[in-house]
């Protein structure tokens, strides 16, 4: 298959262009004079903002203009920390490892339309962002996969209580409380049931594609590779297999009737998605913004000291 990386890439812009001065002020100053971030971002996509130097500290007026309604990151499956007013790290999995393509919360009823990644340590070797335009991700997969996937997938989470694989219930809804999860479950659509051992188990009828509000594309849109075992690799999925069966891993992807979704179609996706993606390297203070519904995003394996944020909006 032809390799489409060049087909698209995010709008960079820089002080220079923007005509502002290269700091946290001024890129405040410019986002002031947009009339319509929405439309923008709907044209380009994804944007980044290069050379403004934002430190840390000075992340919220940036973020006033950016995201309007910054959400908790609530019923996320990745492992992060919360350093501020839902304000996070983008993920802690070891640098050794590249996170394949997705969609943030593509697997819930509802997700951020848009999310904010911000660098304020640049990783010594690699590290980068990839985002994949989702249409061409739908369109680089074989008619086969795409027709398997018409009617949907169904996820499975097992949220231990406390003490086992994968995230505990009480990080993921980020509460002690039986029933305000409860009270959560019960505004999207999913199934629920306590297990003897406090492990919370949620089910998920969900679509594999959508369309985005203002273009009306459509994108290819599930987390099925990252949630089936095979998306892990061969070694991990047979490792993971000796422990537990498919429906008490800490997540699992099945189609929409329950039948298994065959390991090559999982690794075509994977593959698809990182193979068509443009990478976005980072240096301090860079900020990159994305549309949410067009737009997958993943990681590329590093080196060193590596710290982005992230947050989100709906």
């Amino acid at each position: 298959m032809e390799n489409s990386r060049a087909a698209w890439k995010p709008l960079e812009i820089t002080p220079e262009g923007a005509g502002t001065t290269a700091d946290a002020d001024g890129l405040a100053a410019y986002l002031s004079t947009l009339d319509d971030l929405e439309g923008l971002l709907a044209k380009e996509k994804a944007l980044v903002f290069r050379r403004f130097a934002v430190e840390e500290t000075r992340l919220d007026p940036v973020m006033d203009h950016l995201l309007p309604n910054r959400l908790a990151y609530v019923h996320g499956n990745s492992p992060r920390t919360k350093v501020g007013n839902n304000v996070y790290t983008s993920t802690e999995y070891p640098a050794e490892y590249v996170i394949s393509m997705h969609n943030e919360l593509s697997y819930a009823h509802a997700w951020p339309t848009r999310l904010l990644f911000t660098c304020t340590v640049a990783p010594a070797t690699g590290g980068a962002t990839p985002v994949v335009d989702g249409t061409l991700w739908l369109a680089s997969l074989d008619d086969e996969v795409r027709e398997a996937f018409v009617g949907g997938v169904r996820y499975t989470q097992n949220l231990h209580g406390g003490r086992g694989l994968g995230k505990s219930w009480q990080d993921t809804f980020e509460t002690e409380d039986r029933d305000d999860v409860e009270a959560f479950l019960k505004e999207t659509e999913a199934e629920w049931t306590w297990m003897r051992d406090g492990t919370l188990r949620v089910t998920q009828h969900r679509p594999s594609t959508t369309r985005h509000p203002l273009t009306g594309d459509e994108v290819w849109f599930n987390q099925a590779d990252q949630w089936h075992p095979a998306g892990l690799g061969d070694e991990t999925a047979a490792a993971l297999a000796k422990v537990l069966p498919a429906h008490e891993l800490p997540q699992n992807v099945t189609f929409a009737d329950g039948s298994p979704i065959p390991a090559a179609y999982v690794t075509q996706i994977r593959d698809r998605g990182l193979d068509n993606a443009v990478d976005v390297d980072w240096q301090r203070g860079d900020l990159l913004l994305i549309d949410n519904v067009q737009v997958g995003h993943g990681r590329r394996a590093y080196t060193g000291d590596r710290r982005v944020l992230v947050a989100m909006c709906g």
